[in-house]
């Protein structure tokens, strides 16, 4: 098996591993850098609808998924490793949290669906409780593509440049800074001509550093003040 390993526990196998099959993701899962095994909670309800949900004690719109089939499902995971439900009221997956997470051997995601999962489930199951932002979707599936693309590509051997990871934004807790490319001058449809700034161009790296550090506290003052104040 691989060095990361991700069980999920979705009643939509299919759409695993989705995006994380292209690109570099794609490529390191080809190349056994890490590995999951997508399992349909629905194998594991026993009447003959394949019923996994119920409706909520106390009223309310909306289904509940039941506990004694989810605990089936995590049953059947030799190695669940840290036991993830991804919830809009879960504590928000930060970059840090996306480090942690890339260096646990073992992941078991869980992907609710409707209302979300019976509480009883989570709390005897042990599992954590993620967000992946203060939106609510249709079910933890994208969710878990979302979290597992963060964590696949700080792997060992999955970014080309290992120095890649740690300039990028919320790494050093600031936005990134911004980037340009040839050509040097670009006119635009309309006839503006923009140009890369010249610091840019003048190959004196220590200048280049301090320019982006600049930017960067910019940009993240700008549009991010509370990272800052989380820096003190």
């Amino acid at each position: 098996m691989a060095n990361w390993h991700v069980n999920l526990l979705t009643l939509f196998p299919d759409m695993f591993p989705g995006p994380l099959g292209q690109s570099l993701s794609g490529r390191a899962l080809e190349s056994g850098l890490w590995s999951f095994e997508a399992i349909n909670i629905r194998d594991f309800a026993e009447d003959k609808h394949k019923t996994v949900d119920d409706t909520p004690f106390g009223g309310g719109a909306g289904m509940v998924m039941r506990p004694d089939i989810i605990e089936k499902a995590l049953l059947s995971v030799k190695n669940p490793g840290r036991k993830i439900y991804l919830s809009p009221r879960g504590v928000p997956l930060t970059q840090n949290l996306v480090k942690d997470l890339s260096a646990a051997p073992r992941l078991t995601i869980l992907c609710g669906r409707y209302e979300g999962v019976d509480q009883r489930v989570l709390d005897a199951g042990g599992f954590e409780e993620i967000s992946v932002g203060d939106y609510v979707r249709s079910g933890g599936e994208p969710a878990a593509l979302i979290l597992m693309d963060a964590c696949i590509r700080l792997l060992p051997g999955v970014m080309g440049n290992e120095d890649t990871p740690q300039e990028e934004s919320f790494s050093a807790g600031l936005l990134e800074y911004p980037h340009y490319t040839r050509p040097a001058d670009w006119t635009t449809a309309d006839g503006r001509t923009l140009s890369v700034p010249e610091i840019l161009r003048s190959g004196d790296h220590g200048k280049v550093k301090a320019w982006r550090q600049e930017q960067a506290e910019k940009i993240t003052a700008d549009r991010r003040p509370d990272l800052l104040n989380e820096k003190g």
